[in-house]
């Protein structure tokens, strides 16, 4: 058995409250993980070539206030 098969047999044999907590878990590691990725992206300067099309949009008159 693989180490995420492992993994995926002890999530369904946790308990409702079990369950709650780890998926509060999970949803604090990945967006701590997502934001890690995006502070990479953005030193490394893969975002831009968006945030200047985003600019370019704005100064073009094509975007509106929500």
């Amino acid at each position: 058995m693989g180490k995420l098969e492992n993994i995926e047999q002890q999530i369904a044999s946790l308990t409702g409250e079990e369950l709650a907590r780890f998926r509060a878990w999970f949803a604090s590691y990945d967006g701590a993980e997502w934001d890690a990725q995006i502070a990479d992206d953005a030193a490394a300067g893969r975002l831009d070539a968006l945030a200047q099309a985003a600019l370019a949009e704005h100064r073009d008159g094509r975007t509106r206030a929500l």
